[in-house]
């Protein structure tokens, strides 16, 4: 309502209705256009008037504005009113000034339960419980008793369980247990504290339950990925006569989602189509999300393709979906679509966006997205910015990545583990270690177990042995309570660094192994050559009460595959499906191939590649012919390099086997071919190369490159003539010390 003449509200009482009716309906702005023109007529408001500029100005976060309120309710004489001081209690709360507000209500002559339930409210949604608490008591000792409202205004502000059970303990005690808001509060915060067997006693002892309880149960049930107790609630939900809402729907299908349960969540989709649910954007853009969890990127674009209009959200989702799923293409075709559409360009578009680039390890692409972004003057915020970190640094090009990281105004824990996972997994370890005290230093804040994962895993790569100690030393230090993640993350650096015991040790101490754990230590054995070892840990790991799963069979077969264990290996792939239920994927499939071939059974290894794989496998090809390279199966052979000819490869390595197959088999217009195939692609063989720790900084030798010092140079001849002077294959079986000692020769002599 818009006033067009100041003449036509002359009284005080006009004045106060339009402004009380305006703050009624949620009007703030027009609330204080009204006070404006008010003044200007100069007429003086009255006591009612100051309840809802106060409002207003909270509302509308208008401090300044609110304590000049306040000067004139001290100089009209006003500040006696209970309405007027808890209103004022209310704006000082809401800007967390809580001196101001206790000083307001401890000026007060006479209090009743509205004020007590103001200061109360305060105290509680600023999180400081205990003294809410102390108010409560001080209230009931001055004989006044509490009221809904009271408890409700406590409950807004607590967090931990033992709080929640004293306010539950409290509503019973004071009759407040009919109350269906009061008990929907509590439901909530049960199910926040993770106690959501203590929410469902409480919605089972609920006589009446509206749509918000339904709802905030389900939601509960929602954050801990029970979807069995979630379909009891919504079948329960029909029994009662109820429908689901939006709410519902979506914290179904987000643990659907969540849970990559494709099936639940094509029934949920086809509940909502039966219903003739209205689906808004929400729900469809929690469907996207859903479908993209479960990997199903074309069931998520038909949901995207039958919206009307797409808000930023639904763009986001589509984007950073398709980027977990690894279709950085796609991604990049749905964000032109977005520029296209006119719809606003969001951080997390562009951080999405951006990861894209450094999938694809584009830096041309992921430079122009930038250059766009500064071009349209977007302001790029710390999650943007990391993300940019990131794809720089992905893409080899630290010296950028630095100088975004120096320039950020706000780095958060994001930003610094970037910038050391760059730097550890370019290589420079020195500098990431360096960068890492920097960020304890500087952030003072606890040891993040992501940095220190990036940090070992870059040790692992390159086999720094010494870093990684550095690392480990670090982390005990730190006192780093016990992490699953860390741990396994320190029994691959030791066991990728050669150095079992480390990593037996690490394992042991480990209190909630996991399968990433358990298959890290069996493969890192396996790769060693301690196939007994190996299947030994295996054996420890089903009387442990686990179940194998992919990630534990994957690790064992590597394990068999690595040390020519193939009865073994067999027996283990055929119970995958016989006593555990679990279907092979194609890594699965691969190391039985891979198996065989080391075995030369290489008939049987291609014969178990044509029962088995339903695409085409340009590497599980690749294995088969270096096997029959090796082992002399011509005829075998030349079937492969058809099979891999017709696959038309991509890749040079491919194009290098088969000229090497060909040669062996003196088919030399073939072995032409082979090469000018490669060169028309413009494919080119990488050189091989090796890695090596040397304080801190890692070393990389290519093949007959001679770049680097002549004393490094030296030695390198000198340790390759002494490896020819006896027969490298011996040290394979032998301990480190035997090992050593044999090395070391190069040095006395």
């Amino acid at each position: 309502m818009i006033i067009r003449s100041s003449s036509m509200l002359s009284s005080v009482k006009a004045f106060n209705f339009l402004i009380n009716n305006l703050s009624s309906h949620g009007d703030h702005r027009q609330v204080l256009s009204t006070f404006s023109s008010m003044l200007s007529c100069r007429i003086l408001p009255a006591t009612s008037t100051f309840p809802s500029l106060l409002k207003a100005c909270a509302s509308l976060q208008l401090l300044s504005f609110g304590l000049s309120i306040h000067q004139q309710v001290l100089v009209n004489g006003f500040s006696s009113d209970s309405y007027t001081s808890s209103s004022l209690v209310n704006l000082y709360a809401k800007f967390g000034i809580l001196d101001n507000a206790r000083k307001v209500f401890d000026e007060m002559r006479e209090r009743d339960v509205v004020h007590w339930n103001a200061m109360i409210g305060c105290y509680s949604r600023a999180g400081i419980v205990g003294e809410a608490f102390s108010l409560v008591g001080d209230m009931r000792y001055q004989g006044i008793g509490p009221c809904t409202v009271t408890l409700l205004e406590m409950l807004s502000g607590v967090s931990e369980i033992t709080q929640v059970q004293c306010l539950h303990a409290f509503a019973v005690i004071h009759g407040f247990e009919c109350d269906i808001a009061a008990k929907n509060s509590m439901l909530n915060l049960y199910c926040k504290c993770d106690s959501v067997r203590d929410g469902k006693e409480l919605f089972d002892q609920m006589e009446k339950r509206d749509m918000v309880s339904w709802n905030t149960m389900i939601s509960g049930f929602a954050l801990v990925g029970n979807m069995t107790e979630i379909l009891k609630l919504l079948y329960r939900m029909r029994d009662d006569g109820l429908r689901p809402d939006q709410q519902t729907f979506g914290a179904s299908l987000s643990v659907s989602g969540t849970m990559c349960d494709l099936e639940m969540g094509r029934m949920l989709h086809c509940q909502i189509v039966k219903t003739g649910f209205d689906m808004d954007m929400h729900l469809r853009t929690a469907l996207i999300m859903m479908y993209l969890k479960c990997g199903e990127e074309k069931a998520a674009f038909r949901v995207l393709e039958t919206m009307p209009s797409k808000d930023v959200v639904c763009w986001n989702v589509m984007i950073s979906g398709l980027v977990r799923l690894g279709r950085a293409e796609k991604a990049l075709t749905v964000f032109s679509e977005m520029l296209h559409s006119g719809s606003d360009l969001s951080s997390e578009a562009i951080a999405s966006i951006v990861a894209c680039c450094a999938q694809l390890g584009s830096f041309h692409l992921g430079a122009s997205v930038h250059g766009y972004v500064l071009r349209q003057g977007y302001k790029l915020d710390t999650p943007a910015l990391n993300s940019l970190i990131t794809m720089y640094a992905k893409c080899g090009f630290l010296d950028k990545s630095l100088v975004l990281f120096e320039r950020m105004t706000e780095k958060d824990l994001v930003s610094w583990n970037a910038i050391i996972s760059g730097h550890a997994q370019n290589g420079d370890l020195c500098k990431a270690l360096l960068l890492f005290e920097e960020m304890k230093f500087k952030t003072m804040q606890r040891l993040d177990s992501l940095t220190v994962v990036s940090l070992l895993q870059a040790c692992s790569s390159a086999g720094a042995l010494q870093a990684g100690r550095l690392i480990h030393c670090i982390v005990i230090r730190s006192y780093i309570r016990p992490c699953t993640l860390v741990d396994t993350a320190l029994v691959d650096m030791y066991l990728k660094c050669g150095y079992l015991e480390a990593a037996q040790r690490c394992f042991d101490s480990i209190l909630q192994k996991d399968f990433v754990s358990w298959g890290t230590l069996i493969a890192g054995y396996g790769f060693h050559g301690k196939g007994d070892i190996a299947l030994k840990i295996y054996s420890e790991f089903l009387r442990s009460g686990m179940e194998p799963n992919h990630v534990i069979f994957l690790a064992v077969l590597s394990s068999c595959s690595h040390n020519g264990m193939v009865q073994h290996g067999l027996e283990i792939f055929n119970s995958m499906v016989r006593y555990f239920g679990v279907e092979p994927n194609h890594e699965h499939l691969a190391c039985v191939v891979d198996l065989l071939c080391r075995a030369k059974r290489v008939e049987e290894a291609f014969n178990f590649y044509k029962e088995n794989f339903t695409k085409p496998s340009m590497d599980v090809l690749g294995i088969i012919l270096d096997a029959c390279r090796a082992n002399g199966k011509t005829e075998v052979e030349y079937i492969i390099c058809q099979d891999i000819i017709e696959l038309k490869p991509v890749d040079a390595g491919h194009y290098i086997r088969l000229a090497h197959s060909f040669a062996a088999m003196k088919r030399w217009d073939d072995v032409s071919e082979s090469w000018n195939q490669m060169r028309s692609l413009g494919l080119k063989k990488l050189p091989g190369w090796s890695k090596i720790e040397m304080n801190g900084r890692i070393t990389t030798f290519f093949m007959n490159h001679t770049s680097h010092s002549d004393e490094t140079m030296s030695v390198l001849k000198l340790l390759s003539r002494e490896m020819t002077q006896f027969d490298s294959e011996n040290l394979y079986d032998q301990s480190n010390d035997v090992k050593m000692a044999q090395v070391s020769h190069v040095y006395m002599t």
